[in-house]
């Protein structure tokens, strides 16, 4: 049981838990119902998948694992990579804000504001650390110019 808990602490599984909690909370407590934008949500939508499959071709391009954890064989600084080290992370969270303005409510946007800080806590902090130990200098100054988020 516990090794099927550990290799479901992926970051997509959050996302979908995440946008799970926002059409829960979208129908118990909506706060404040500002009606569906589909336009609006379906850009953030579609811009967080473009983003994460520009990301991951960067991943295959340099032949590292794209999965959390995993011992890195490159760093990536290149394409999204060069503004922003998590772009993958990022293109989620616009999918959970393209959702909860699909579903029109500020209720269903609440899960936007937790999303960053579990992902930065449980995956991003650690991927930081494993980074700067495996590429040194040059991840130090990579993370020095780039935007987490």
């Amino acid at each position: 049981m516990i090794g099927l808990l550990s290799r479901a602490d992926l970051p997509p599984v959050w996302l979908g838990l995440h946008a799970l909690l926002a059409a829960v909370l979208n129908e118990t407590k909506p706060v404040w119902i500002f009606g569906s934008n589909p336009v609006a949500g379906g850009v953030l939508l579609a811009a967080g998948f473009a983003l994460i499959g520009w990301s991951a071709v960067h991943f295959a391009l340099r032949k590292t694992p794209i999965e959390p954890r995993r011992h890195p064989k490159s760093l990536i600084t290149s394409g999204p990579f060069a503004f922003n080290r998590n772009p993958i992370y990022t293109g989620m969270w616009l999918m959970l804000m393209g959702t909860g303005l699909l579903l029109g409510s500020l209720g269903a946007l609440l899960p936007c504001l937790l999303f960053p800080i579990l992902i930065t806590r449980r995956f991003i902090l650690g991927e930081e650390a494993l980074l700067r130990r495996s590429f040194g200098d040059e991840a130090d100054v990579w993370i020095a110019r780039s935007r987490r988020w």
